[in-house]
């Protein structure tokens, strides 16, 4: 018998990050050594207080039962006050949605503002989930390319040449997944009086807010746009800041009526998110930044170690990351040529062989709407890390 999967399900895309992660895990769990270069979360365990909190939590009835579908009160009222703390932005606890992660947040966010034939503008390169929950909402990702050139940052210019009548939103990241780019504040200042100047919806992943180096700020778009506020959407979470991508607690903070709207297709889809996770989310940004700072200081030089040893391969060129826990070296000089005596000409290709030969993960630049690149995460230990770079010269710059 033929099974027929719904089109909107069938068109839907797994996420290359993860499927290059369960296939290395996979290797490893079978005796293989297997550096892994794929995956974006911190590798360091969630902080102790915040492990504690959910402990406690456990034994507590109160997270025994449902709660509200949108959140815990008083997270969503550490939610708005964590914003107004970090970033400036000054928003009510109605204007959070707590979710399961950061993924969550954005398909209910664009199923909240597009209608079909709705076009959302993506630079890219960009994370690979953003195109499928604006297909799967009806809408259609509209691909408007940057390069190194640009510090894969997004112009005016581009931006208008791809905007069409059919124009709805804008997806917005810095730091920036798989780049790294982080937007000076007058570029984030600019894009967003864009925006709102053609009416447009933004909606901004902060998820990375915090890890920015040599000085670098990422301002929130809203705070220096404010007028843009009843049609900005911002996206954030624990996962990356607290090392707690197991936990799966994100927030949508947006105008009330998205976030009402967001919470309905919620309370149908999954309710409340585990109410131990939430509790250990209010731990986590009650608790402070110190832990942070520690781990941005460790991703301060493992990016160092990392650039160093990519750049110092005869066709590889490799922009120093401004922010969050990836480099995106450009592999296109090497392609064409035969690596470890197979031809490689995609960087499909070349990851295959990588993983082959090298026995090092990592994730081409196909799944980022940008061929010819890869996306190394740098959130691994530092002996792995030496150990994958070692790998990688060692096959692609053979003495």
């Amino acid at each position: 018998m033929t099974i027929s999967i719904s089109s909107r399900v069938a068109a839907i895309a797994e996420s290359a990050t993860l499927a290059v992660d369960a296939r290395a895990k996979a290797l490893q769990a079978a005796g293989e050594d297997i550096v892994v270069f794929g995956a974006g979360e911190p590798d360091f365990p969630t902080p102790d207080h915040i492990v504690e909190a959910a402990a406690k939590a456990c034994a507590d009835p109160r997270n025994h039962h449902y709660t509200p579908a949108g959140g815990l009160s008083e997270l969503r009222a550490v939610i708005a006050e964590k914003t107004k703390r970090d970033s400036g932005y000054d928003v009510r606890p109605s204007q959070v949605l707590v979710t399961n992660g950061g993924k969550q947040a954005i398909f209910e966010a664009f199923a909240a503002i597009l209608d079909p034939g709705d076009e959302v503008l993506l630079p890219a390169p960009y994370w690979t989930t953003y195109p499928e929950p604006i297909a799967y909402a009806g809408g259609r990702a509209v691909v408007v390319p940057t390069d190194a050139a640009s510090g894969y940052k997004v112009t005016l210019e581009q931006l208008d040449a791809a905007t069409t009548e059919a124009t709805k939103g804008l997806v917005f990241v810095s730091p920036s997944n798989p780049t790294g780019a982080v937007y000076s504040p007058e570029q984030v200042e600019a894009v967003g009086r864009w925006a709102f100047e053609r009416g447009l919806w933004v909606l901004t992943d902060e998820i990375y807010e915090h890890l920015t180096y040599d000085g670098r700020e990422a301002p929130s778009m809203p705070v220096l746009v404010p007028e843009l506020a009843d049609r900005c959407v911002v996206v954030n979470g624990v996962a990356k800041t607290y090392a707690m991508t197991g936990w799966r607690v994100g927030w949508v903070v947006g105008p009330d009526a998205v976030v009402a709207a967001a919470a309905r297709l919620q309370s149908q889809l999954t309710s409340n998110v585990a109410n131990v996770s939430q509790r250990a989310a209010l731990a986590a940004l009650e608790g402070g930044l110190d832990d942070f700072v520690r781990m941005r200081e460790t991703f301060d030089k493992r990016r160092r170690v990392l650039h160093a040893g990519l750049a110092g391969i005869p066709g590889v060129e490799c922009p120093l990351p401004e922010g969050a826990f990836y480099a995106f070296p450009s592999f296109e000089d090497l392609l064409g040529r035969t690596i470890a005596g197979r031809p490689v000409t995609t960087t499909l290709e070349l990851a295959a062989v990588l993983l082959e030969e090298a026995r090092v993960a990592v994730v081409p630049g196909e799944a980022f709407g940008a061929p010819g690149r890869a996306r190394l995460s740098f959130a691994l230990a530092d002996e792995a890390l030496a150990d994958g770079v070692t790998r990688l010269q060692r096959v692609l710059a053979p003495v």
